[in-house]
């Protein structure tokens, strides 16, 4: 599942193309994604795309009467292209601007997800969010106070969407690593200290992926067609009975909330 980097990764990727450009056509091929894809998307066509931004996992392209609403899902990926590229297998939705370009929806799963929200009104997808990670409002010390009493694994704690925003699963471990925290771990039993550690883990390795590209999965292209290149520096993540870059321990692999979880018994208590 394509996590916040690769989100990131792809709004950069998108935005030269479509800023200040106005909207032609909006190409709906396949409305039958996550969610149906409403009629009223087409509210948007002769408007001027005036942001693209990104909220957690979700890409917001606003114009001046609302925004729509983009998700990648587990196997969603955008594509800048021009209007006349022939359509291939799933691509689902065009957002064809002004210059020509179009912004295309490929979602082999069809689990991601293409809304639209009138100007004015609150989208409930994003009406709980916690804060985004790489900014200011995300510290150590809110991250800790939400986990007093906390018996949930801190693991699961983290990639909760009301205490931090985007923290899937493959950072989630990388950053867990870096603290020196087992995932296992109850939330509310990891001290205030090794939470300014993870505080400043987490936005670490987020901020190095993002630089990096994105991470390689299989089901994942930048907007221009080439992958991620940030997997070759996982430390834990997929690599269950490999040597401890740190300690060479065998990486140990368990389950936690229905995710595969990577960890080090040495390094990570």
């Amino acid at each position: 599942m394509p996590e916040l980097p690769e989100v990131e990764v792809s709004r950069r990727g998108i935005e030269p193309w479509l800023l200040e450009q106005r909207i032609e056509r909006i190409i709906v091929r396949q409305p039958k994604l996550r969610w149906p894809v409403p009629e009223a998307i087409q509210s948007a066509v002769g408007q001027t795309i005036r942001s693209v931004r990104r909220r957690a996992k979700y890409l917001l392209i606003e114009v001046d009467t609302g925004t729509i609403i983009l998700h990648l899902g587990m196997s969603g990926k955008l594509r800048v292209v021009a209007g006349s590229t022939p359509v291939v297998k799933h691509d689902h939705i065009d957002i064809v601007v002004h210059s020509g370009q179009c912004l295309r929806l490929n979602d082999a799963r069809r689990f991601g997800a293409c809304l639209w929200e009138p100007k004015g009104e609150n989208s409930v997808l994003l009406a709980n969010l916690g804060p985004e990670p790489l900014t200011e409002a995300f510290d150590d010390a809110r991250l800790y106070q939400r986990s007093r009493g906390r018996t949930q694994a801190v693991k699961n704690f983290i990639m909760d969407n009301s205490n931090v925003v985007g923290v899937g699963n493959i950072y989630a471990n990388e950053a867990l690593f870096m603290a020196g925290i087992d995932p296992r771990r109850a939330a509310g039993k990891v001290s205030q200290k090794r939470y300014v550690l993870l505080t400043q883990a987490i936005k670490q390795v987020l901020a190095k992926a993002i630089t990096e590209g994105g991470t390689t999965l299989k089901d994942f292209t930048q907007s221009d067609g080439n992958p991620g290149y940030f997997k070759q520096h996982l430390c834990v993540y997929g690599r269950n009975e490999a040597p401890c870059e740190v300690c060479a321990t065998p990486i140990k692999s368990v389950v936690i909330g229905q995710r595969n979880t990577f960890y080090c018994p040495t390094c990570q208590r």
